[in-house]
């Protein structure tokens, strides 16, 4: 097995005032600012006074340090051999059509058959280390019974630069969605902070300014049917279950989504008869800036075949 690697490092006194990270990022280009950091806040990084564990300390200048990188480890995942519809690849990224019912990573009830492992399978192992063992190369998800698009991170600068455009949410998102009852207006903008629920972990609400992560969803109908509506949702934010909590605030919950809303009893016969057990959603568009050529990228996926058959179902329901 490989042993941690030590490195010896003195910041130059033009470094005075600058963020630890940034300097050590500076002082070892061949490391991510990302990765320096969780090295940092892992207690990796020694210096005249013994351990330095805030990746923001500012740098006196002239500071003479020592990082201890661990040695690799393999990860705790096991490479399996199932099927990706992936819609580009390059050296640094590739772009996935995630068909719905797959998880995206590892985790308690899901341990193995996820898209981390189908991705360690394709890649051979090279993904970026910054999501940790449990999920390299992870940048975004999208949930277990949602299908579409995502983009993976095969390099740490990859993995860097994809999630500063995440963060500052430059990153064009748009879902196709197929919701109860008929949205009026047709359009609109819908505004709230997201947390955790305090009456089930399992599910998100809709809480007070302040008390969570701001969201902010646009909608538009884009056909109406006799008790649903097919609908298309850009995301300004991306958190954890946004589109799904959102709509069902303003009464319009997703078609098939049993953990916010209920399947009204006239669309249940067409759901029961064409097997459809998941929320309607889709991750339709995805664009973003490559994060080293800098090029504009924008991919687009037509419906899976279970939203088609529900939408023509809900067609043929219009007399």
């Amino acid at each position: 097995m490989s042993a941690d690697l030590s490195i010896n490092i003195t910041l130059p006194a033009a470094a005075a005032g600058q963020r630890l990270d940034k300097a050590l990022a500076d002082a070892l280009p061949q490391y991510s600012r990302e990765r320096l950091k969780t090295l940092v806040q892992g207690g990796r990084l020694h210096g005249a006074a013994g351990v330095i564990w805030d990746p923001a300390v500012k740098v006196r200048g002239a500071e003479a340090l020592v990082l201890t990188v661990p040695a690799p480890r393999p990860a705790g995942n096991v490479a399996q051999d199932i099927p990706l519809h992936i819609v580009h690849e390059d050296d640094d990224l590739l772009v996935v059509d995630k068909p719905a019912g797959l998880v995206v990573h590892p985790a308690a009830g899901n341990l193995d058959g996820t898209l981390v492992n189908a991705l360690l399978h394709h890649c051979a192992g090279r993904l970026s280390g910054i999501g940790g063992v449990a999920r390299p190369g992870i940048v975004h998800r999208i949930d277990k019974d949602t299908s579409g698009l995502l983009v993976v991170a095969k390099t740490d600068k990859a993995h860097e630069g994809l999630a500063a455009q995440f963060a500052r949410h430059d990153v064009e998102r748009c879902y196709a969605a197929v919701v109860a009852g008929v949205p009026a207006p047709p359009a609109g903008r819908i505004e709230g902070a997201l947390a955790r629920s305090s009456t089930n972990r399992q599910k998100m609400a809709i809480v007070p300014a302040g008390r969570g992560k701001h969201a902010v969803t646009h909608y538009r109908t884009v056909a109406a049917f006799s008790g649903a509506a097919q609908v298309e949702c850009r995301l300004e934010t991306g958190r954890t279950h946004q589109i799904r909590v959102h709509m069902a605030s303003i009464g319009h919950a997703l078609v098939g989504d049993a953990t916010y809303g209920r399947t009204p009893g006239r669309l249940a016969p067409l759901l029961a008869a064409l097997g459809f057990a998941r929320q309607a959603l889709h991750a339709a568009t995805l664009g973003f800036a490559h994060p080293v050529s800098g090029a504009k990228l924008r991919f687009e996926s037509g419906l899976p075949a279970d939203m088609r058959a529900l939408i023509d179902g809900l067609a043929g329901m219009r007399s």
